[in-house]
């Protein structure tokens, strides 16, 4: 049972079915859940609330190494040069750790507007590839750093078997990530034994190079997990690309298509190399594009054909990936950005006369966000969990805007986050902007970075 109290709540404005309701009221239950209103005065929560936000990807060990792969190395930079510097890192990483950054990293998403975060995990095992006493240690730490901060979290396994598209083993720094079929099925097998409403567990399959295409379909045809969220690396750079074509004789989101039976449960992350025909694909199937703007600029990765996928109906969200910003301002407006300086157009995200850029991007990362997360979330709206930002009433960015400009003042302007006050699962874990309990665990976290790199 939740500890969240019952609420009734009026505000100014209130973000519901992609616009703005002047004057609405809305419950909170003990449960955590939206409520029709029941008293004739409810109280004030602020002027501009919105759903928050969901966060698709998540590497939340990652967050500790932000700003330490930034200095050049002997010839050219790229993802896979940072791939090293990331698996030398990592491999100092274990489940108390795993667990200070997590909670750190949880409690700045919240701060910023994110209400729930999909945690596709790899860090499984000890740096030398034997496994903990506990196999499902790391993914404990995840879950525990989850409840300390309070955000709703869709847990995302990864299955990772192989170095690369020729089948090639595992290298030293990869084998902590991997799984045969069996033990990775029966990883999920416990960890679904602790689902609730405010944890999911999901499947995350790595890539196309780094699982053999027979275990690969043992994985997705197990009638075990016919149901639940999908998540896959795919198309995130162009060496991928090209590999995929010499082994499999197709690009990897073509080959995923023609291979798999891809629906709305599926998330395709990243999926930056796109041809015309794929972007369509996609679209039609459902599934979500997972973009994750401040990696793939900050990666060199390349820019999504956002405009294509938008004008075939396609359904995409955000996510921070590697953390370098823990932002959904940020990601939305690199999202916006990256295609104006590609086209050298404004506005690109708005298709159509007099549409706001910000209202479409947030109302499209809501639905595929809550997608993608396998969760009753998104939406400030009845049975759906109780997830909402409140913004500052008394920002300057927001000072005489009215409902045309507001969203746009609040992803457009400015540089300090509005983000006043956020409930998540029915319960206040940010009040004037000071998550509840921030102090002690930003202390422990500087404690388990002086381990690591002090």
């Amino acid at each position: 049972m939740s500890d969240a109290a019952a609420y009734q709540f009026k505000a100014g404005h209130l973000w519901h079915e992609a616009q703005w309701r002047n004057d609405a009221a809305f419950g909170v239950d003990s449960t955590g859940k939206i409520t029709p209103v029941s008293s004739e005065s409810p109280d004030y929560v602020g002027n501009w609330v919105l759903p928050g936000m969901p966060n698709l990807h998540s590497h939340a060990f990652q967050r500790a190494m932000a700003g330490l792969a930034e200095r050049r190395g002997p010839g050219d930079d790229s993802f896979w040069t940072w791939r090293e510097t990331m698996y030398s890192f990592a491999a100092r990483i274990g489940p108390d750790t795993l667990q200070a950054i997590a909670s750190q990293l949880y409690v700045e998403m919240l701060k910023a507007g994110y209400t729930q975060v999909c945690e596709f995990h790899y860090l499984h095992h000890q740096p030398d590839g034997t496994p903990y006493a506990q196999p499902e240690a790391m993914s404990l730490a995840l879950i525990e750093a989850a409840r300390e901060a309070g955000i709703a979290l869709t847990l995302l396994p990864v299955l990772y078997m192989s170095g690369g598209f020729d089948g090639r083993p595992l290298s030293a720094r990869q084998r902590r990530f991997g799984h045969d079929v069996d033990a990775y099925l029966s990883l999920l097998s416990n960890l679904r034994k602790l689902e609730s409403a405010d944890v999911r567990v999901g499947v995350a399959l790595h890539s196309l190079r780094a699982i053999p295409e027979q275990a690969w379909r043992s994985v997705i045809e197990h009638e075990a997990l016919k149901t639940g969220p999908v998540h896959i690396h795919i198309a995130e750079q162009i060496g991928e690309v090209q590999d995929c074509l010499a082994t499999r004789g197709a690009r990897p989101v073509e080959w995923l298509l023609d291979h798999a039976a891809i629906d709305r449960r599926w998330c395709l992350v990243h999926a930056t190399h796109l041809t015309d025909t794929e972007t369509a694909r996609i679209a039609r199937s459902g599934a979500i594009a997972g973009l994750c703007p401040t990696t793939e600029a900050n990666l060199g990765d390349g820019l999504f054909p956002l405009a294509r996928f938008m004008d075939a109906g396609g359904t995409l969200g955000i996510g921070s990936d590697s953390h370098i910003s823990i932002s959904p301002i940020e990601e939305l407006r690199w999202l916006e950005y990256g295609q104006r300086l590609s086209t050298r157009h404004r506005n690109v995200a708005a298709r159509h006369a007099d549409e706001s850029v910000g209202e479409t991007l947030w109302r499209h990362a809501l639905k595929g966000g809550a997608q993608a997360a396998g969760m009753p979330i998104g939406a400030v709206d009845t049975d759906m969990r109780a997830d909402f930002i409140v913004l500052d009433n008394d920002s300057p960015l927001l000072a005489a805007r009215d409902h045309r400009s507001a969203m746009d003042s609040f992803l457009f302007a400015g540089n300090v986050s509005p983000v006043r006050h956020v409930m998540a699962g029915g319960k206040w874990v940010v009040r004037d902007f000071r998550h509840r309990d921030e102090t002690r665990i930003a202390a422990r976290y500087r404690t388990a970075m002086l381990s690591l790199v002090g």
